[in-house]
């Protein structure tokens, strides 16, 4: 059999690469996306360019040493939230637990068969917990009143170790903006 493979350094967009929206734990699983599927994560990833920047822009938390009055001078060392109009503070990536997926990859891991994710029209978004899953949810659902555009699902997904993740797609048409929380058994 004749190995194929893509280059995984192709940029999507500014910060997301082809590698990081096709990756995968299972070795020796076929997971190149075609063409079409490239161009649903390129509109999937304008979107995450989006929720990334905002997300930086208004919650980034910032490190500061203020000197507490009467202290004699001892910095507090405390973290304090980004006030807008204040310094930004170090970059926060969007982290992807899952993007394209061959039925292959997607039956593995025990995907719908109608999944967004086959298309390359999902992403799964690493989220700290239920705050930032909730947080993003807010951002990509004010993008998408502000621009008048839809999204498929926006899905906060939570497993039965108490983990949570981010479930967003966005197809080429036929959006039915989707929005719920799930809990997997």
């Amino acid at each position: 059999m004749t190995e194929v493979s893509i280059n995984k350094q192709v940029k999507l967009s500014e910060h997301f690469t082809l590698a990081e929206l096709c990756k995968s734990k299972h070795e020796g699983i076929y997971n190149i996306p075609s063409h079409v599927a490239i161009e649903n994560l390129k509109r999937v990833c304008a979107w995450l360019e989006e929720l990334r920047e905002r997300y930086k822009r208004n919650y980034v938390l910032v490190q500061t040493t203020p000197t507490p009055p009467n202290s004699g001078g001892e910095a507090s060392g405390r973290i304090f939230p980004l006030s807008r109009g204040s310094q930004r503070g170090s970059e926060e990536p969007i982290i992807i637990n899952s993007g394209y997926r061959s039925p292959e990859l997607n039956k593995k891991v025990g995907g719908s068969p109608t999944s967004n994710h086959l298309t390359g029209c999902a992403v799964d978004i690493r989220v700290a917990g239920i705050e930032q899953a909730m947080r993003y949810a807010v951002i990509l659902m004010d993008y998408a009143d502000e621009t008048r555009q839809d999204y498929d699902e926006l899905l906060i997904e939570r497993n039965r170790n108490g983990g949570y993740w981010l479930h967003f797609a966005v197809r080429p048409k036929d959006n039915r903006r989707k929005t719920s929380f799930i809990l997997k058994t």
